[in-house]
């Protein structure tokens, strides 16, 4: 008769341990991660702006997890390559993008069978850094502001002229949001790079140009170029006396922004802890001292708030991408 209450209690007491048992089991990976290296795709070449920016946030990120954090380049049709081979990688958290927003919100306007869905085929972590670029002149122009740019180029519609990066890129894009909002007609001169924009701009065989603000610091301050506004909704810390276009333009936003993802289907657990330690490391002196420096901001937004920029962005670039007349390829 003593031995029902005991069978009971040792079935209860087994069922226990059994589902623990089982829980453990099914989330070893997350518990445990990181327990080996993790391989960061850059989809750009070694040696550029996304180097600069990744390397020392992805060597604090490697003292935090215990295990190495290696930058992999794998560079290509506008960064498309570097991300597609993220898209198709296991969602374990071990292989990642150091993602931007031309391959996830660019591309995907101009690329007629892209090989990933920017929004379905990754998990967001957290966007990084904002990246202005400002608008240059040659110094002989009478411009000396926005306003004397606009006049100066109604006065000459069509005359005016830009370099950029290439077709179809940030640089180029600027320019069609600026002539779009403020009436002018501009002349897009496409380069491969931004070294020759700023050689021909010395050299006056073009106006003007949208470039990265850390790499036009020096021509700024040896007054060979001038600069009239810069592209992000806030100014920079590093012309803090330089308005922003959306001063004059309100909405006027290129964002040349930086971010972490990771393949969809990765588990929220490692989502969360890497925004986690990257969004602390961001607050870190040496490294906000470093993204001052380049003229960058510091993000470290939440997966959710980077997921809804990513479809901003999304929707946005589609919309510039035809007013320019670009098509698909």
């Amino acid at each position: 008769m003593t031995t029902k209450p005991q069978t009971s209690r040792l079935a209860r007491w087994s069922s226990t341990v059994l589902a623990a048992a089982s829980m453990a089991m099914a989330a070893p990976a997350v518990l445990a991660y990181p327990d080996r290296p993790i391989t960061v795709i850059n989809p750009w070449t070694a040696g550029g702006p996304a180097d600069t920016v990744a390397r020392p946030i992805l060597e604090k990120l490697s003292q935090r997890l215990h295990q190495p954090v290696v930058l992999e380049n794998r560079a290509g049709a506008n960064g498309v390559i570097g991300a597609s081979y993220v898209a198709r990688a296991k969602p374990d958290g071990y292989t990642l993008l150091f993602s931007h927003v031309g391959p996830i919100t660019i591309s995907p306007a101009l690329t007629e069978d892209m090989p990933y869905d920017p929004v379905r085929d990754f998990a967001p972590i957290t966007q990084v850094v904002s990246a202005p670029t400002v608008l240059l002149v040659r110094p002989d122009l009478p411009i000396h502001d926005l306003k004397e740019l606009v006049d100066y180029a109604r006065a000459h519609p069509g005359k005016l002229s830009y370099g950029s990066v290439g077709p179809g890129s940030t640089t180029h894009l600027a320019g069609v949001i600026l002539g779009d909002m403020a009436s002018i007609e501009l002349l897009h001169v496409p380069y491969k790079g931004a070294a020759p924009v700023i050689t021909d701009m010395l050299g006056g065989q073009i106006d003007m140009g949208f470039l990265n603000i850390a790499g036009a610091m020096s021509y700024i301050k040896s007054g060979q170029l001038r600069p009239i506004a810069v592209s992000t909704l806030k100014r920079s810390t590093l012309l803090p006396d330089l308005p922003a276009i959306a001063e004059t333009y309100p909405g006027f936003e290129v964002n040349s922004w930086y971010g972490l993802m990771a393949p969809a289907k990765t588990p929220q657990p490692i989502v969360d802890q890497l925004q986690s330690e990257v969004s602390e490391i961001l607050k870190l002196p040496d490294i906000k001292k470093l993204l001052d420096a380049n003229g960058l901001a510091p993000e470290g937004t939440t997966p959710e708030v980077y997921a809804q920029q990513v479809k901003r962005d999304l929707e946005r670039w589609a919309d510039i991408v035809k007013e320019a007349g670009l098509k698909p390829q």
